[in-house]
């Protein structure tokens, strides 16, 4: 199995630059481009002391696996994906560790879109979430799209794929957490939910929504006011919204304690 992957688009590149613990092997970039903002990365990447690679944009199709590179590639070894024991060390850690944030999982249950995997991942990082959890199997997993919507996220971010959410959740709740599923037959809604604990929030795949199985797991369920006509959101929406709701609440206890 390859170590390395691969980064595309201009935003996602800028940010992994910007980044100075992200270990990029190399740079592949188009010939005699006429972008300013290539020209800005390659001249990065050389002080930086990074390989550049010139390539056409059919050579960089092949190399990423996306066609809408940009004229920019970037190489990366591959970030480590937490398993299951990964995950429950993270957790133990910050569940331990004394004042400062309340531990803040995200479980993504089935999202199948890599757009909207990589727009969860980029509100994810922005808003504190501590490890994003999907299942192994039947999800999106890391990839190009992924880190290019994602702008950085996805190599700085910590990312379990584990092979049963069900059971992560179960031990997650015998050590205090608090599992929130997210659903439209919530019984409150989220501002009408205590949010200042430790929490995982769990969102539920594009087309059907939370399973039932984990649905029973949760300690509640949870819903967003709709007021239109639309009957629900965009999941990696939605998450932005829940989360940024979370972060809210817990702002306003910590000023309330100041």
């Amino acid at each position: 199995m390859s170590k390395s992957r691969y980064v595309t688009g201009l935003r996602a590149v800028e940010q992994l630059l910007a980044a100075q613990d992200a270990e990029v092997r190399r740079i592949y970039a188009e010939y005699q481009t006429a972008n300013p903002r290539v020209e800005a990365l390659i001249a990065t990447a050389n002080s930086r002391g990074i390989e550049i690679q010139p390539a056409n944009r059919a050579r960089l199709a092949q190399i990423s696996g996306e066609s809408r590179h940009q004229g920019i590639v970037a190489e990366v070894r591959r970030a480590t994906v937490l398993d299951e024991a990964g995950l429950r060390t993270l957790a133990e850690e910050r569940l331990q560790s004394e004042g400062g944030r309340k531990l803040l999982l995200l479980l993504l249950d089935g999202v199948q879109d890599p757009h909207n995997l990589g727009a969860c991942l980029r509100t994810a990082d922005a808003a504190g979430v501590d490890a994003v959890v999907v299942p192994r199997h039947g999800a999106a997993g890391l990839g190009p799209t992924v880190s290019k919507v994602a702008a950085g996220a996805a190599e700085s971010l910590p990312f379990a794929s584990v092979g049963n959410l069900g059971r992560v959740a179960g031990w997650l709740k015998d050590y205090g957490v608090t599992i929130l599923g997210t659903s439209d037959r919530g019984s409150q809604t989220l501002y009408e939910a205590d949010l200042d604990r430790p929490l995982a929030l769990v969102m539920g795949s594009e087309h059907t929504g939370l399973g039932k199985r984990l649905e029973g797991i949760c300690d509640a369920l949870i819903s967003l006011p709709m007021q239109g006509s639309v009957p629900s959101l965009n999941v990696s929406v939605a998450t932005g919204i829940f989360l940024y709701e979370i972060n809210r609440q817990r702002l306003a206890s910590l000023a309330g304690e100041g």
